[in-house]
């Protein structure tokens, strides 16, 4: 164990976003993302029990989003449905950690486009979220001193 780490953050979770350079990206899938199909060439991440909130509120204490983009947060758009609830929570999560002020807004990516994203992540990672178009991929920064 160490000091200040969210127990939510697994040793896998916490590993892979050290090893994540800048640019690189990971996906967090929903309960419904086919995390499995998506993560083939890359690893996969089991955080079952766990919703893509909660693991966002952990994981953007120590993940800088990159400032170097127009939208570090890309989410599945939902093709003409209503904004999902879900987002106002992202939202809300990511400007109370974002330390870099990187996010302005989310990329809305196509439901197809964001598999083909997701499939280029670093890695992906399988939540038991419910939350309708609750998946989310976040691109990393750097730390500036």
């Amino acid at each position: 164990m160490l000091k200040g780490i969210p127990e939510i953050i697994s040793p896998e979770l916490m590993k892979t976003i050290m090893e994540m350079g800048h640019g690189d990206e990971i996906c967090f899938g929903d309960v419904n993302f086919p995390a499995q199909s998506m993560g083939k060439d890359n690893r996969v991440i089991r955080a079952d029990g766990h919703t893509v909130t909660d693991l966002l509120d952990a994981v953007l204490q120590f993940f800088p989003l990159d400032v170097f983009v127009e939208q570090p947060v890309a989410v599945m758009d939902p093709g003409g449905s209503p904004r999902p609830e879900v987002w106002d929570e992202f939202e809300s999560i990511i400007k109370n950690r974002d330390f870099s002020n990187a996010y302005k807004d989310f990329e809305q990516v196509e439901r197809f486009a964001f598999y083909e994203r997701a499939k280029k992540c670093f890695a992906v990672v399988a939540t038991s979220e419910s939350a309708g178009y609750s998946c989310v991929i976040l691109k990393k920064g750097v730390i500036f001193k």
